[in-house]
């Protein structure tokens, strides 16, 4: 998200991280070590811009939510999750810039835990799980899953 209403939205994350550095822009990292941070460091690696990310990169050391409240008073840039950006409501002038990279893809998945190393695991109620959340109506459910009428997640299960 950004507070810049004469950029254009487009869908290469690493291009627009680049135009960042370049034109010394604000840019607020959550700088915690998160999934998120790593993201966005993988991301900077892209660019040729990673040594000098500008004279706007400042790092918060702080969440998804105070990040996103820093970027919003300062008029900045931020790498945001889709389900804090849903949840934000100190927006602000930031709108959704970057969308729709298959970089940015964030693949949750489920998974039974091991009955071997494990033995008090309830494998039956497990495996029940995991065909429900990967069955249609798990899948369902999950793309059914909406903030302020936004989906969240975007099933894919494949069996």
């Amino acid at each position: 998200p950004k507070a810049d209403p004469a950029a254009t939205k487009g869908s290469d994350i690493v291009a627009a991280m680049k135009k960042v550095a370049t034109t010394n822009a604000p840019f607020i990292s959550r700088g915690d070590k998160s999934g998120t941070h790593a993201a966005e460091l993988r991301f900077w690696k892209m660019t040729d811009t990673d040594a000098n990310k500008g004279t706007g990169y400042k790092e918060c050391g702080c969440g998804m939510g105070p990040a996103l409240n820093i970027g919003s008073s300062a008029g900045g840039y931020v790498l945001a999750d889709r389900g804090t950006w849903l949840n934000f409501k100190n927006r602000g002038d930031l709108v959704v810039l970057v969308e729709g990279d298959k970089r940015l893809f964030n693949q949750y998945g489920v998974m039974l835990v091991s009955a071997a190393k494990h033995p008090q695991v309830k494998t039956a109620d497990g495996q029940k799980f995991v065909d429900w959340v990967t069955g249609p109506a798990g899948q369902a459910a999950i793309a059914g899953y909406k903030i302020g009428g936004e989906q969240l997640f975007f099933p894919n299960a494949v069996k």
